[in-house]
């Protein structure tokens, strides 16, 4: 797996998918599988001198909107869908929802990462090392603190726009959190989903640790890079309309937060996702009208040949355009930036007919759409990762800057098409962030 959580070199991303039935009934948790490992397991794998010496902090930055925010987490599970990574078995998934909460409600704050979790993304084998650089254990994950309070009552007031975020190539749910609790703060409910397998590793309720199976897969001489992208994105489309059929059936499911389902606006759902997520987005808003708005975070929109670094062969995203509205935010790594500079991205900006228009983050690298913008920086500090690495990241755009633009364009874009409210920060650049370079 690449440095960059991106679809190019060793990576994955998906292309078109089948329907998936909508089935209701949540289903029974597989049994340990093939990247299986239980918590105690993945506990046992990451401990040694660095876990025994006092490990670095860092904090999320707060949300900005005016409501507090909960949040809960459960399983989805498809009987009638083979997993695609592991023979033999059924798909199953973890999911989070983020909600307008009343205050002071439910739990304490809930963990950035389950201790589980924590110890293998932070470990010699997940993606804290591998896709970010942080050395493995000067870090306890699962110690951050997100700012939404576990199984919250829900607020009065919904139903309310839902938006879908997928995260990059290997990255947990999680790693979009100081987004997601954003909108969530700004009266959204968002749905954040880990695509078993390919994420980092995905904690399940059982106490099973789901681990990728790609770091595995790169060993093989023959691998065909182009092959394995498509594949994934197969996969992350059925994920995301396998949730979005899910999602129509809340109210069957027991122990959620009182009136969760009903909170929810299923006629106003956009999505947004980081990286493959951004290709996840854009290619599921392709295949399912369900999704009314997206948002591509530096997500590269073709797939390389089997090299993984030669050729370009365009998705059905990108060959027959979106008639709906989306927004491209790209970043100043050497494979990103002007639409016209990705293949992909220009062919699907020629062939739209939906509103649309293409942002740049001056001084930013591929993580700055994402949680590592306001956490590298400070673990850095601490020692965990050198300042070469810190900047082959995020870039040099100052982290606060970095968040608060993201954040605004953002938000602004799904309340001008969710919401109906338009605050003009879209209609061209804009003196407010002199950093983001606009183009239409």
């Amino acid at each position: 797996m690449g440095r960059r959580g991106r679809i190019t070199g060793a990576a994955l991303l998906l292309a078109a998918t089948a329907a998936v039935a909508p089935v209701c009934t949540p289903g029974t948790a597989a049994a340990t599988a093939a990247g299986t490992t239980t918590a105690a397991d993945a506990t046992a794998a990451t401990a040694g001198p660095a876990a025994e010496t006092r490990r670095a902090a860092a904090e999320l930055p707060s949300p900005t909107g005016p409501f507090s925010i909960g949040t809960t987490s459960f399983e989805l599970t498809d009987p009638a869908r083979a997993d695609p990574w592991t023979p033999g078995r059924t798909r199953r998934l973890m999911v989070s929802v983020w909600y307008p909460a009343v205050p002071a409600t439910g739990g304490a704050p809930a963990p950035y990462m389950v201790p589980a979790a924590g110890a293998h993304f932070g470990g010699p084998e997940g993606v804290g090392l591998i896709n970010y650089g942080v050395t493995p254990g000067s870090t306890d994950w699962s110690a951050i603190r997100t700012h939404a309070r576990t199984d919250a009552r829900v607020l009065p007031g919904g139903p309310r726009p839902v938006v879908l975020y997928s995260a990059g190539l290997g990255d947990p749910r999680t790693w979009g959190t100081a987004l997601v609790e954003d909108l969530a703060s700004r009266g959204y409910l968002v749905v954040t989903v880990d695509h078993t397998y390919e994420a980092s590793e995905v904690a399940f309720p059982d106490g099973t640790l789901a681990t990728s199976v790609l770091p595995g897969m790169l060993g093989d001489p023959d691998l065909d890079i182009g092959a394995v992208l498509r594949r994934s994105m197969d996969a992350r489309v059925a994920d995301t309309r396998l949730v979005l059929d899910r999602l129509a059936c809340l109210g069957e499911r027991p122990g959620l937060p009182a009136g969760l389902a009903g909170a929810l606006d299923l006629t106003r759902v956009g999505m947004a996702g980081h990286s493959a997520g951004g290709f996840t987005a854009l290619q599921t808003m392709h295949d399912d009208p369900r999704i009314a708005a997206g948002i591509d975070l530096d997500g590269q929109l073709h797939y390389p040949g089997p090299d993984g670094r030669s050729g370009v062969f365009l998705p059905t995203l990108a060959q027959d355009g979106l008639d709906r509205p989306f927004l491209l935010l790209g970043t100043r790594s050497p494979d990103s930036g002007s639409y016209h500079r990705q293949p992909g991205w220009d062919a699907l900006w020629q062939h739209s007919t939906g509103w649309h228009a293409d942002l740049t983050l001056e001084g930013s690298r591929h993580g700055s759409y994402t949680d590592a913008e306001s956490l590298l920086p400070q673990l850095a500090r601490r020692g965990a990762l050198s300042a070469d690495t810190l900047a082959s990241e995020v870039g040099t755009v100052a982290p606060a800057r970095a968040e608060r633009a993201t954040r605004s364009y953002v938000a602004a874009f799904f309340d001008r098409w969710l919401r109906g409210r338009d605050d003009h920060l879209l209609d061209g650049p804009s003196p407010l962030f002199p950093e983001m370079t606009y183009e239409r």
